[in-house]
Parts: C-alpha cells; structure tokens; sequence
C-alpha cells in the first residue's frame, strides 16, 4: 500500500469483527494501551455478536487481543476518573452496558473462545471469563486489582471468584494478586492452558471447523494443543489461604494474618494494607453475597448498584489518581484503617436502586 492509500484509508478501527472461514472473530485492536476497552468497543463487541448470532455461516465467536502485551489492560479507568470529578453519567452508562455485555456473553448461544494471552485484567476479564472456552498461556497474568482503586472485582468478578476452590477466590479479589495460566484454570477462570507458541495453529484448527460446530468438537480442538495443566502455585498454598481468608469480616482477616509470622502471611497483609479499607469491606461482602447466589445475573445486579456508589466516591478518584494520574502510589484512603469503616458506610453500596436498577434483555 501506498502512504497516499494508508493515509485515505486512516486508522484502524479500535475493535475489529470479520469473520474468518466459520469464525466470528473479535479482535480488540488498541495495542499501545494493551486494548483498554472504552465504551464505544463495549458497544461494538455487542453489535458484532449481533451479527454472528444471527448468522448461520458463523459456528464460533474468537475474542482475541492485538499486540504483544495481552488481551486487555481493562476498561478507560482515566475517562472514569475525569467523568467522576465532574458527577458524570459515564460510570451508570458504561458499567450498564458493560455488565449487560458480560452476561450475554456468558449466555452467549454458540462457542465463545477467548484467547486470554498475556495481561488480562477488569473488564477484559468480562469479556474472556464468562465465555465458553477460554484458553491461557504461560505468558497469562490475569488479575483483578480494583480494590487497589477503591472499587471492588465487577464484571460478575464476584461470581467467579466465589467459585474458585475454598478461599482462592477471596484471596484474589481482596489482593489482587495475579493469576498465571495454570492458576487460572484452577480458579475457574479459564479452561486449558495452550502455549503461546501453538495459538496460531490453534487459531488455525478453529477456522478451519465447518459451521454446524458444537461446543464438544471446539474443546477437543483445543485440547489437541493444551499443556494439560489445572493448578498454579496458589492450588499448592491453598491450606494456609484458606486458613487466612475463611472469615467474614476484613479485621478477622487481619487478624489471622497478623497471627501468622511467616513471609507469605506477611507479604499478603502487607498488600492488603495497601488497598482500600472500605473497598475491601465491600469486595467481601459482595464475594459472600455471590456465593449464596445462583446467577451471574444476580451477582451483576449486587454490583452495578455498588459501583454507582463507588463512582461517587472520593476513595474511587484517590485511587485512580495515585495509580495512574500522578503514579505517586500513595493513596490516601477515607477512612484510613478497616476497623474505622462502619456498616453506615458500607450500607448504601448494597440499597436498592429504583429506576437505575440493571435489567437484562433476554431477547438477544
């Protein structure tokens, strides 16, 4: 191509969909900011799945992420903080779509694979996790840091969390330590783990599948190329998490945790002493709330009502700021210490909220 030609035909697209012999694929193509989704791509991704839906040619849908670095850093948290400190609608309209997305996809009628290379964290976890086949690698690190920002695991992070082995779950949502490959198939958060030198020819083997392709053939496509692992370092430590994180209440975590004087225990209060207090008050109610809970849809719900809390939040902005306006990784959290966040201030995350409330449309 010409530069006159490159220069006529602009910029790619931030999300790409075409389809690829039977494949519907979906590739997020925001590669210098390791396809951080804004709510544009939220509604693209929707319209793409619209199309593939209802398209007898398309067996399959392929989520994937261009570039190097990983499938998605997560969501626009910058046009979140900015909107927030103005008392935008940004955070109710996005996070409605967002979540609405995410449960689609779980619901989502034919094979939804999601190479869930390199990073993969927030609201690409959304996007990846609720799929049918969901493939790592050794290069995954798949995390949900929010409680770093002051917020809480969303994306019906608390359903999936909540059914992680024992407290593997609440050690993750709370730390927001990362995951490697294996230790996200052993979470519940993905499937198989594929080296990332053979996702090309897996890649390949997926095109190549006729369209009247159910989810038993996509699996054994996949296992053809996976390593065959299913537990990570955490499955080996998950005796003294589970010790540690069986409470629930965050000051008996503390407790157990200032208790024990090994190195593990203390690196792990240390993290947690970084985090938000009242995020991590909430994050663990919301992970108890989701694991006496039967639908995704209801975990959902419980978690769009409390982010519209958190984006009002001064906690949410410090968070944000410290993390990547400034990067001076100093919040300062109100209130400063766990044992000062009251039931007061954690009531309003969990009240109803009228008209705002999130409802799903079956129809798609």
């Amino acid at each position: 191509m010409t530069a006159s030609a490159a220069s006529v035909a602009g910029p790619e697209p931030d999300l790409i969909a075409r389809r690829e012999g039977a494949v519907g694929v979906i590739r997020l193509n925001r590669p210098k900011t390791i396809n951080a989704v804004t709510l544009e791509m939220f509604r693209e991704v929707d319209k793409a799945l619209d199309e593939f839906e209802s398209d007898p040619a398309i067996g399959l849908i392929l989520l994937e992420g261009a570039g190097e670095r990983g499938l998605c850093a997560g969501g626009d948290i910058r046009a979140l903080y900015e909107d927030s400190r103005v008392k935008g609608d940004l955070g109710k309209i996005l996070w409605r779509e967002e979540y609405i997305l995410n449960d689609r996809i779980a619901r989502f009628p034919k094979p939804y694979v999601a190479f869930m290379d390199g990073i993969v964290m927030g609201g690409g976890v959304g996007l990846s996790a609720h799929g049918s086949h969901r493939v790592v690698t050794e290069k995954t690190k798949l995390a949900m840091p929010e409680v770093g920002l002051g917020f809480f695991p969303d994306v019906g992070g608390t359903w999936l969390l909540s059914r992680s082995p024992g407290e593997t779950g609440t050690y993750f949502g709370l730390t927001g330590q990362t995951m490697n490959g294996p230790d996200a198939v052993y979470a519940c958060f993905a499937d198989a783990v594929v080296p990332s030198g053979r996702l090309a020819a897996l890649r390949e083997t997926l095109v190549g599948l006729p369209a009247r392709v159910d989810s038993a053939d996509v699996k054994i496509a996949i296992d053809g190329f996976a390593t065959g692992e299913t537990a990570g370092p955490v499955a080996a430590i998950q005796s003294r998490i589970d010790g540690w994180f069986a409470h629930d209440r965050m000051q008996d975590i503390i407790v157990a945790l200032q208790g024990d004087g090994s190195e593990l225990a203390q690196s792990t209060l240390k993290t947690l002493n970084e985090k938000s207090p009242r995020g991590m008050v909430v994050a663990l109610k919301l992970l108890r709330l989701a694991r006496a809970s039967s639908s995704l849809e209801e975990c959902l719900v419980r978690e769009y009502r409390a982010a519209l809390e958190v984006f009002a939040s001064d906690d949410f902005r410090e968070g944000i700021r410290a993390a990547v306006i400034d990067k001076d990784r100093n919040p300062r959290w109100s209130p400063a210490r766990v044992e000062d966040v009251t039931p007061g201030m954690i009531a309003p995350y969990f009240a109803e909220i009228g008209a705002d409330e999130l409802v799903f449309d079956k129809s798609s």
